[in-house]
């Protein structure tokens, strides 16, 4: 039986991560993540085909505005922004925003905070969507987009890319063909970045994670109470603490405006952050600076 043929990459660093410490000696990076979607998500109000479905219930309202979800992505920048905004400030964590475009063009003033507090505005997309389905010119319209708005807004254009969930095949040769792009965080599949070719050059990937994450307070993700978000990221903070004694390791935190930022969860978010700002030897990280960072001890800056 001939054996399966894959371009899949299931080793990865394997048992021989390189030889790479954060500065400082630091024992792990962690990157606070901030997504910033309220306003990109699909309204009929907003022109769109259709409106979303996933927000604090799974339910469509097909062909008429949706003004009950549209309220609940509002309820982002309004409320949670403030307290996000009050607790990274609290412990001094620099954080990234992947920030959608439209989102972005709908609440500048946001961003402008964001940038005055000394945190990276990367891309998230023009609007909150998959771009796994999309065409190249589509494709390439909707990236140049997102640049173009988070580049009047903040001043300076995002260099970080990470589209929601699946991208297309296309996606990064078109962050190439871009430019300006230093990074995208387009992969789930380790806790170091890591180099891939793209056309017979090489590009940085900064993998995300969907477990430390908000998200799973939405239905069926497992996360009840702000200490359930609180009690993971802790004890992954902790094991990946205990591996930075040996190994590099990077944790990514996933965070949304309408999710964490709520009254009943923000605790969980300080109660981590709390934990984490008590070690020694910790590197809380723009995503920016952790990609030049890599690049440099790899000669490749």
């Amino acid at each position: 039986m001939a054996s399966p043929v894959s371009d899949r990459d299931f080793r990865g660093y394997g048992s021989n991560p390189p030889a790479i410490r954060w500065p400082n000696d630091a024992r792990l990076a962690v990157s606070v993540v901030v997504n910033v979607e309220e306003g990109a998500e699909l309204s009929i109000g907003q022109g769109d085909e259709r409106n979303e479905s996933v927000y604090e219930v799974v339910e469509e309202i097909t062909g008429v505005r949706d003004l009950c979800m549209e309220s609940h992505f509002e309820y982002g920048p309004r409320a949670g922004w403030p307290r996000i905004r009050a607790l990274l400030k609290q412990y001094g964590v620099a954080a990234t925003l992947n920030a959608n475009g439209r989102a972005v063009a709908l609440s500048p003033w946001l961003v402008q905070e964001a940038v005055a507090d000394g945190h990276e505005v990367a891309a998230h997309g023009w609007r909150w969507e998959r771009h796994a389905h999309m065409d190249e010119a589509q494709e390439r319209e909707a990236i140049a987009r997102a640049v173009a708005a988070i580049t009047e807004a903040a001043g300076t254009p995002p260099v970080g890319w990470h589209t929601r969930s699946a991208t297309s095949l296309n996606t990064r040769r078109l962050l190439r063909e871009h430019g300006g792009f230093l990074y995208d965080s387009n992969a789930y599949n380790d806790d170091l970045p890591f180099l891939v070719d793209v056309e017979g050059e090489q590009h940085l990937v900064l993998p995300y994670a969907f477990d430390t994450n908000d998200m799973r307070f939405q239905r069926g993700g497992g996360f009840v109470f702000g200490d359930d978000f609180a009690r993971y990221c802790i004890d992954a903070f902790d094991r990946l603490y205990a591996e930075g004694g040996t190994a590099p390791r990077m944790m990514s935190v996933g965070l949304h405006l309408r999710i964490i930022g709520r009254p009943g969860r923000i605790g969980g978010l300080e109660r981590f952050l709390a934990h984490a700002a008590s070690k020694p030897g910790v590197w809380f990280a723009r995503r920016d600076a952790i990609a030049r960072h890599w690049l440099a001890e790899l000669g490749k800056a």
